[in-house]
């Protein structure tokens, strides 16, 4: 699977969300991004130790964001394939499980079609990394 589309990566990080990976990092070195489409915290990307999740045979990797692979489920990806995924970061509390629970920030997926406009906070700086 291409983890771009016309040249455009599936998925981007802002600033914020890699200072944020860089912090969970520092305490987790080996993690990963896993964008499901449960209710709850399963429409958040939730942010897990590698070792500590297990990628299934269906799940879609979109690609990386500060060197940190971001996977999607299969079904997720059906519906969202025509849709750049941006990783940001807001104030409050992460997910259960995810690493960003307890540091008073937490991840959110913005999104935008391809070749479109972004569903961005105002002055949100978009890096596109790997």
């Amino acid at each position: 699977m291409e983890t771009t589309v016309n040249g455009e990566p599936r998925v981007l990080a802002t600033d914020a969300a890699l200072d944020l990976i860089a912090e969970i990092k520092r305490d987790h070195p080996d993690i990963l991004f896993h964008q499901s489409g449960g209710c709850c915290d399963g429409s958040s990307p939730m942010c897990y130790p590698a070792n500590e999740f297990m990628i299934g045979d269906s799940d879609v990797k979109l690609g990386e964001i500060g060197g940190v692979p971001v996977y999607i489920s299969a079904s997720q990806f059906e519906a969202w394939k025509h849709t750049q995924l941006i990783i940001d970061v807001v104030p409050g509390r992460g997910g259960m499980f995810s690493l960003d629970n307890g540091r008073e920030k937490r991840f959110l997926t913005r999104s935008r079609l391809f070749g479109g406009e972004a569903c961005m906070v105002p002055d949100t700086k978009v890096r596109q990394t790997t």
